[in-house]
C-alpha cells in the first residue's frame, strides 16, 4: 500500500506544472512582448532569428544539469562566478548550434547579414542569457549575484548604435555587470562587465 502511494504521488508531481519564476516587470516583458513564455526550471524558450521570430525549447535534462553544475561549482568568489557564468553561456552556445545551426553565426549580426536563420540578434541573446541566468538562480547556482533587469543603450548622436544586455547584479556590492553575447561569434565567451562601462561602448 505505501508503495503505491509513493508512486501515485510520485505520478502527481511529475505531472504538475513547474513552477513560475520569480522576475520584474522588466524582465518579464522580455517574454510577453514576443508572445513566449518565460523559462521555469525545467524548460526555456530559445530566440533565434531576430527579435525571436524563430524560436525552439531547450529542454533541461540530467546530463544538462549535471554539467552546469559542475561549470558554477567552480565560482567560488564573485569574481569566479562571472567567470562561471561565461563558461556556462559558452556551454549554452555550443547545446543549440547543432540544433538551430547558429555554429554559423556572427558577432554583432543584424539584418545585413542576411543571416538569420542562423544569427542571433541582440534581442535573441538578451534573452537567452537572462533566460539561462534565470534558470541557474532557480537551481541554487547563481552564489554571488542575481539575475537583474536588461540594459539598453543607443544615442545618435555619439554614434552609438542601438543595443540591449542581460545583466547580473552583485549581491554583495549591488553593482550591475552586463553578460552580452551579441558582440561575439560562436563559442566565444561573452562580454561581461560593469553596466557603467557598458553604457558607454559603441
Amino acid at each position: 500500500m505505501a508503495a503505491a502511494l509513493v508512486a501515485l504521488l510520485t505520478l502527481l508531481s511529475a505531472n504538475e506544472p513547474a513552477r513560475a519564476v520569480e522576475m520584474s516587470p522588466e524582465v518579464a516583458d522580455l517574454y510577453s512582448s514576443v508572445s513566449i513564455n518565460p523559462p521555469n526550471a525545467s524548460v526555456m524558450t530559445v530566440c533565434y532569428g531576430f527579435v525571436c521570430r524563430r524560436r525552439t525549447l531547450l529542454d533541461f535534462n540530467a546530463v544538462d544539469r549535471k554539467v552546469l553544475t559542475q561549470i558554477m561549482a567552480t565560482g567560488k568568489t564573485a569574481e569566479a562566478e562571472r567567470i562561471a557564468i561565461q563558461k556556462a553561456v559558452i556551454w549554452f552556445d555550443k547545446r543549440m548550434a547543432p540544433e538551430l545551426g547558429t555554429n554559423k553565426r556572427v558577432a554583432y549580426a543584424d539584418f545585413r547579414y542576411f543571416d538569420d536563420k542562423h544569427n542571433y540578434d541582440c534581442w535573441d541573446t538578451t534573452r537567452n542569457t537572462t533566460s539561462l541566468l534565470l534558470v541557474l538562480r532557480e537551481w541554487g547556482l547563481l552564489k554571488h549575484h542575481t539575475v537583474g533587469n536588461p540594459r539598453y543603450r543607443g544615442n545618435v548622436l555619439r554614434l552609438q548604435t542601438p543595443h540591449n544586455t542581460a545583466v547580473l547584479i552583485d549581491r554583495a556590492t549591488k553593482v550591475e555587470w552586463a553578460v552580452d553575447l551579441w558582440p561575439r561569434k560562436f563559442s566565444e565567451a561573452p562580454d561581461v562587465m560593469p553596466v557603467e562601462r557598458w553604457l558607454k561602448e559603441n
